[in-house]
This record gives structure tokens, C-alpha cells and sequence, in this order.
């Protein structure tokens, strides 16, 4: 989706960015954590996936607080107090129009959502909480705190791994092969706070935060939900929340990633408790044969051609694939230069069509490859995602020019099609685990 635009509210000395996306009924107010970043975070397409669902049942309320991401910065080694952060709230709906929303906390920012509730609760109309804390550090009388020592490493790690791809897999273990993902979400934690910034933030509320004497005045329902294996918030500290806020609801979540990485399970949780009811689900997981061509020696060939020549062939190639696509019932998905990526509801018409390519394009002096693989794809608007895509894309790096190279899931799928094959042995692909058995179509 087009990134909604980031607006500014002045809060005494200080500009409070925020987004406002949707229109359903409810007003949900997110407040964004540390390494968030309003314009950044559409950028990361698990967090764009998270808040478009969001904001398909209720009108969706984002902003950077104070010392964050598009918002105020604060000078090096300051930070905001809670009272200041509540003000930040209060401004943010105000200027968004919203009398009485629900108010959504992840990490450092659950206790500022909790302390927002117990002091306004003409504004609150549920909590929802995620991967949050009454107190992190270790007390006498809060056990299942952290030790001052294991905060001290974190810190200390936080600081020197701020803004890389290593913080986000770590943080996110269950994602952290996606590489995309990773990038994306280090830079916008560059854009959210320099590392000494962050880690003087985090050892400011990790030190300091304390809202365990506040829990009985939340009188709003409130949803805790907490994943079950994070090794920076403890499952323990959402099962304390839950129990001290009186008739709160506690889900525990598998794995360790942060909220974005659960996705339409998550979303249809907040939904429902939010609601009453559980959306319907958009299909965004198909099965599909994949389809990757490219020109070999492409290279070579378009320098001993030249640019504008070399040009006009790609725009032919363009031309001849995408008719023949269509012409077998396939959909183009995107065009990469010299090659292209198509998938196909069935295998038999996604071999033919690679065949008539291959015929296709020899008028054009060239050779392309094929590679093809059957399995589930992630449905990203128009794009299409997932470990059956790069698994593809793998087989047809090793096809040979004007060969058609499959899986043997393919192979599987189209026996007793008259569709025969010549063994190719046993390959490793890039990236992707085991040995995978590949087929070449026999013409």
C-alpha cells in the first residue's frame, strides 16, 4: 500500500509525529517502540502486512514518541519522563480527533499504555499489550526480574549491534533467513535512534520501569499477549501483567519474534477480543508452480550488441513472454532485465509454456533457460514470495541453455501426463536445506 502521510502535533516544546490509516469503527492508538519509525516501517513488509490488517477493522492511530524515529530527538543521554509520554498520547489523539480509543503497547511502551489507562480511562477503551513488562529488573520482591548483570550485556550488545541486520535476528530468530526483512528493519532502527541513544533509553527503562503498584487501576479489558521463548522478554513478565490486571486475558504466542512476525494469527486475536469477532482471512498463501527463464550469456551478448539494440531485444523478449504466459493460463509476475517469473495453477501448462519460450525467442539469436518448482507461495499484492520462489529461482541457475530443468515435486504432479524427463541427479541449491532431485523435460 502507499504509505499514509506523517502528520506533527507540538506538545509544549516538542513535535509528535503520527499516522492515522483506516476508517473502521474503533480507534486502535499504537504506540510505536524503540527502533520504530513511522515513514520507515512500511518499508519492512511484515510490519506494513501487520498494520494494513490492522487498519481493515478499525481506524489505526500511529506515532513515534518523544526522543523517536520522526518525532522530537532528545538530547544525548536524556530521556522523556512517563508524564511526558502520556502528554505525547493525549496530544496525538486529540489532534487525530478520537475521544476514546484503544490503546495498544509493545515492549518499553506496554507500561506507558498501562500507566495512560490507569490515568485516563475516560480515553481508554481496551489495552492491548504485547511483549511487555510491569518491571524488568530483578527485586527482592519481583524474582522473575532480570539480574542487573544480564541487563548490563544486553546494553552493552544493544550499543554495538544498534542498526544492523545481526540486532534484528536476534531479536527476530524465527525470521532471520529473511534477508529482506533484516535490512529493512536495521534501517529503520538507524532512523529511529543513533546506538548510544538507544542503548541510554533501554538502560533508562530497563533500570527504572516499575508500573507493578498501577496494574489494579487498569479497569478497561485488556489483552496480554506474550511469545513463549524471547530471550530478552521473559514469558513470566506477561503472565505477572495478566494476573494483576483485574479480568485481563493472557494468549502465549510460539517462538521468540516481535509482534510483526506473527501476522494474521496475531491480528486476528487483537480482532477478536477488540470486536467480538475474528476477520475473515484473505487468502495470501497459494500453491503454484513457479516459472524463472533467463538469457544466457546475456552478458556477452549485450555487449557485443551494444545498448540500444540490446534494448530493443529485451523489449521483444518482454513482449514474446508475456504472450506466451498468457496464451497458457499463466500471470507474468515481474520482469528482471533478462529474465522473467511467472506462476502457473498447474505444472503441465507451466512446462509447455516454458517450451514454447524456448522455441519463441531463437528468432531473437538468443538462448534462455527455464527452471520450474511446485509448492507455496506468499501472495505480496502483486508479487510473490516464499521458499517455493527461491527454491525456482535455484533450479533454473542450474538449467542448461534452451533447457527446461524441474523439481521433483513437479515430476510428482504431472505423472501420467505423457510429460518424460531425464534424471539430472542430485543438486544442492543456494541457500535452501538438503539435496533436491532435478529433472530435465525431454523434448
Amino acid at each position: 500500500m502507499i504509505p499514509p502521510e506523517t502528520l506533527y502535533t507540538k506538545v509544549d516544546n516538542a513535535d509528535i509525529a503520527y499516522q492515522v490509516v483506516g476508517g473502521g469503527p474503533r480507534d486502535l492508538l499504537v504506540c510505536l517502540s524503540l527502533g520504530g519509525q513511522l515513514d520507515l516501517l512500511w518499508q519492512v513488509p511484515q510490519m506494513a502486512e501487520f498494520c494494513t490488517r490492522l487498519a481493515s477493522f478499525c481506524r489505526l492511530i500511529l506515532f513515534d514518541r518523544r526522543g523517536s524515529g520522526a518525532s522530537h530527538p532528545l538530547p544525548l543521554n536524556a530521556v522523556s519522563t512517563w508524564e511526558e509520554l502520556a502528554e505525547d498520547m493525549t496530544a496525538v489523539l486529540d489532534a487525530a480527533g478520537s475521544n476514546v480509543a484503544d490503546v495498544a503497547g509493545m515492549n518499553e511502551t506496554g507500561p506507558m499504555a498501562i500507566l495512560f489507562a490507569a490515568m485516563h480511562p475516560e480515553r481508554v477503551g481496551s489495552l492491548v499489550l504485547f511483549n511487555t513488562e510491569a518491571r524488568y529488573l530483578e527485586a527482592d520482591d519481583y524474582p522473575i526480574g532480570v539480574p542487573p548483570e544480564d541487563i548490563d550485556t544486553f546494553v552493552e550488545f544493544l550499543e554495538t549491534a544498534w542498526g544492523t541486520p545481526e540486532l534484528v535476528a536476534a531479536l527476530n530468530p524465527g525470521v532471520a533467513h529473511d534477508a529482506q526483512f533484516t535490512s529493512a528493519a536495521a534501517r529503520m532502527l538507524r532512523a529511529s535512534a543513533s546506538p548510544r541513544m538507544a542503548a541510554t533509553l533501554y538502560r533508562y527503562y530497563m533500570d527504572n520501569i516499575d508500573v507493578r503498584d498501577f496494574l489494579h487501576l487498569v479497569r478497561v479489558p485488556t489483552l496480554v499477549l506474550h511469545v513463549r521463548d524471547s530471550p530478552f522478554s521473559p514469558l513470566a513478565h506477561g503472565k505477572y501483567v495478566a494476573e494483576h490486571i483485574p479480568g485481563a486475558s493472557f494468549i502465549e504466542l510460539p517462538g521468540a519474534d516481535l509482534a510483526w512476525a506473527y501476522g494474521q494469527d496475531t491480528v486476528s486475536d487483537i480482532a477478536e477480543f477488540l470486536t467480538g469477532e475474528r476477520p475473515v482471512v484473505a487468502v495470501d498463501r497459494v500453491l503454484a508452480t513457479v516459472l524463472f527463464t533467463d538469457i544466457v550469456g546475456s552478458t556477452e551478448r549485450a555487449t557485443q550488441i551494444g545498448d540500444h539494440p540490446w534494448k530493443e531485444l529485451l523489449d521483444r523478449l518482454d513482449h514474446i513472454t508475456h504472450s506466451e504466459i498468457k496464451r497458457f493460463g499463466g500471470r507474468l509476475v515481474n520482469a528482471t532485465g533478462d529474465g522473467h517469473l511467472a506462476t502457473f495453477d498447474g505444472p503441465g501448462k507451466a512446462i509447455r509454456c516454458a517450451h514454447a519460450l524456448v522455441d519463441a525467442v531463437q528468432p531473437l539469436g538468443i538462448q534462455i533457460r527455464a527452471g520450474l518448482h511446485t509448492g507455496e507461495v506468499e501472495l505480496r499484492g502483486t508479487d510473490v514470495g516464499g521458499i517455493a520462489v527461491h527454491i525456482g529461482a535455484r533450479v533454473a541457475s542450474l538449467a542448461r541453455p534452451s533447457e527446461v530443468l524441474v523439481s521433483r515435486t513437479v515430476t510428482d504432479l504431472v505423472a501420467g501426463s505423457g510429460i518424460e524427463f531425464d534424471d539430472r541427479g542430485a543438486h544442492a541449491l543456494k541457500g535452501v536445506p538438503g539435496e533436491w532431485h532435478l529433472f530435465s523435460v525431454h523434448r
